[in-house]
């Protein structure tokens, strides 16, 4: 961001003639939507997950390959990245709580939907839906918490609220697990209209009830009132936009690319993580879900916590760079905890360090969406975020895929599993680390900008 861009946005402050910034939400009240949020994210990583505990099953039912199953995981984040944009502009210009209300309708519907496909194609066009559904609460949720907060706090309240993604993925793992082994042990059920439901068909059922239930809440939500309602909506225009991003280019490219990395290491890591247990040490996938699940619960909430935390510290003492330098620090940790946890001798072992490990993995994505308001204007931080969770999710698009092919063509054995993991680990960690350190200067000097933006609009109100 650039000199000539401050003073443009200068001149349209001026001409709008606003008065003083408005108001926020009580303490109390921006916090409990930041919650509600939170909760939304873990019902959303509910549907998205429980592909992966199924993998068993689902490939005997359907009849296909790892490579397929993880397609299904990949054509979710395609439809999920693409739909962000275009919801991301209606965001900036409509009531987002309704709109985040609609999407957990459509998500949780289609969900179960899932759970009465018969062919692999019925369920890759369920899954399509679960994305488009999906896609409306990220944008939306940071666009929301950008007007709730002050922007000192936003990248924790971003970080809590992905959090939320975390738990939801933890809690997947556990329910799914426990839905699983309980359907296994009644077998196949008739419903009417429906006929015949499988074990696996049955934990969709279930998994997309879930979310029924927030529905009414986000329509009855009070939406907080738009900062600088009245002059930023100008900057949100396709030519502010794409001003934004020339002025930023090398810290957004460097930043997007990063992450993405990582994302490939993490989405990849997560995914098969339930056939590592069962492949390699014999496990239940029943009981691998839950175990692993209670893992990523409680380690993956608080990685989510620890990484802002620390970035805050850094902060106050002058680093500009503290967000990113933090995301690596918890990127670089996750690296050897993976590649250590592959090769344990057993299960047991293994879950032991799948603790730090988790601790670690999840641990730079708060900060990756956290960092992005805080450089962006208001009336373009869906949008912003909506570009950026395009990118990232093609880890979601890519990773899985990734080690299914790992899995088929190099490293076939039936401890495969391992090595194809650790690989990925190896490519997209390091890589990530390479870019996010080549990224830091460039995001200071973006925040330094930002930061004499606010300052000169403030002295011109």
């Amino acid at each position: 961001m650039n000199s000539t861009y401050i003073k443009s946005k200068l001149e349209q402050t001026r001409g709008t003639g606003a008065g003083a910034p408005s108001v926020y939400p009580t303490r109390a009240y921006a916090w409990f939507m930041v919650g509600v949020l939170v909760f939304a994210s873990m019902v959303s990583y509910i549907d998205r997950q429980v592909v992966a505990i199924v993998v068993a099953p689902m490939k005997s039912y359907l009849q296909v390959s790892d490579s397929q199953i993880g397609w299904l995981y990949g054509i979710f984040a395609v439809f999920y990245a693409v739909a962000g944009v275009p919801i991301a502009w209606l965001a900036d210009r409509s009531s987002r709580t309704k709109l985040i209300g609609l999407g957990v309708l459509l998500w949780s519907v289609v969900t179960m939907l899932c759970g009465v496909a018969r062919t692999f194609g019925q369920v890759a066009l369920a899954r399509i839906g679960v994305g488009v559904g999906e896609a409306v609460l990220t944008p939306s949720a940071n666009s929301l918490i950008g007007d709730l907060l002050p922007r000192n706090k936003i990248p924790l309240a971003v970080s809590v609220f992905m959090a939320g993604s975390v738990a939801g993925s933890g809690i997947a793992f556990i329910v799914g697990g426990l839905i699983l082994s309980l359907v296994q042990s009644a077998g196949a059920v008739e419903l009417p209209v429906v006929g015949v439901v499988e074990p696996w068909q049955r934990v969709f059922l279930y998994c997309g009830c879930m979310g029924l239930v927030l529905v009414p809440l986000f329509l009855l939500l009070r939406e907080p009132r738009r900062r600088n309602a009245g002059t930023a909506q100008e900057t949100a225009t396709l030519q502010g936009i794409l001003a934004f991003y020339r002025s930023n280019r090398t810290t957004l490219i460097l930043h997007h690319l990063g992450f993405l990395c990582l994302s490939l290491m993490g989405f990849g890591f997560a995914f098969w993580s339930v056939s590592y247990f069962t492949r390699v040490h014999g496990l239940p996938a029943a009981t691998a879900a839950q175990a692993f699940g209670w893992i990523y619960l409680i380690c993956g909430s608080m990685a989510s916590i620890w990484t802002p935390m620390l970035a805050e510290r850094l902060a106050r003492a002058g680093q500009r760079d503290a967000n990113i330098k933090a995301a690596m620090i918890g990127g670089g940790l996750a690296i050897p905890f993976i590649l250590i946890s592959q090769q344990m001798p057993s299960a047991s072992w293994a879950f032991v360090v799948y603790i730090p490990a988790m601790l670690c993995v999840p641990s730079p994505f708060g900060l990756a969406y956290g960092s992005l308001p805080v450089i962006a204007p208001p009336a373009m931080r869906a949008v912003v975020t909506s570009v950026f969770m395009f990118v990232v999710n093609l880890g979601m698009l890519l990773g899985p895929p990734a080690a299914g092919f790992f899995n088929e063509r190099l490293f076939p054995q039936p401890d495969g599993v391992r090595y194809s993991l650790s690989t990925l680990t190896l490519i997209c960690g390091l890589s990530g680390l390479v870019l996010l350190g080549l990224c830091r200067k460039h995001y200071a000097r973006s925040l330094q900008a930002a930061d004499e933006l606010d300052n000169t609009r403030a002295a011109a109100q």
